[in-house]
């Protein structure tokens, strides 16, 4: 396990350090050295609420979204490759530092009552889900208006109703935002369900 955590913690770092985008290097220290990112689960209990379960979700992101036509008329350059390797693999940076273990009492095989770990969210900066993702990566990174779109906007209708106006807005705007929405329900429900 720890093996297979290191060999894709290092894929990860080359692919974003592949794009060569000013920043990229601090943002990549800033993750190594400031946050739980490559031990983080994804989820409490959704999706991939393991140790490195972000890490691997995250990776699971970008295959589906390398896989997926943006339009019909896509050309894939360099520029397109990395912002595809840019949104798939940080959309959810705002999980970095996130999640906390806590206990609980189960009961095991035999009836008796044991304590068990298991993930809860500890939210510090309660700003949103793609727009905490959008403000720690700006902090790093400039992001083009399609990469914020498609971070800001990659939960979809998981969002609130409230906000369903713009997110249709988002989507007619920006087929990379439907994209990376996709990709993300293909890894979390085909790949890690």
């Amino acid at each position: 396990m720890k093996r297979e955590l290191e060999e894709n913690k290092k894929r990860f770092i080359e692919l974003l350090l592949s794009t060569k985008r000013e920043g990229m290097d601090k943002l990549v220290n800033y993750l190594e050295n400031e946050t739980d990112f490559f031990e983080a689960p994804a989820s409490t209990k959704y999706h991939s609420s393991y140790v490195g379960g972000l890490l691997i979700h995250s990776l699971n992101v970008f295959k589906r979204l390398m896989q997926l036509r943006i339009s019909d008329n896509e050309e894939l350059t360099k520029e397109s490759e990395n912002t595809k390797i840019i949104v798939a693999l940080l959309h959810d940076i705002c999980k970095t530092n996130f999640y906390k273990i806590s206990e609980k009492n189960v009961k095991d095989k035999e009836g008796n009552w044991v304590k068990q770990p298991y993930y809860i969210a500890d939210d510090k900066f309660p700003v949103g889900h793609g727009e905490k993702s959008v403000i720690i990566l700006q902090k790093f990174i400039n992001l083009t208006d399609d990469e914020i779109l498609a971070i800001r906007w990659h939960m979809g209708a998981y969002d609130p109703k409230d906000n369903y106006q713009q997110l249709g807005n988002s989507f007619n705007k920006s087929p990379l935002a439907v994209s990376l929405h996709i990709a993300d329900l293909q890894a979390t429900y085909l790949d890690e369900n």
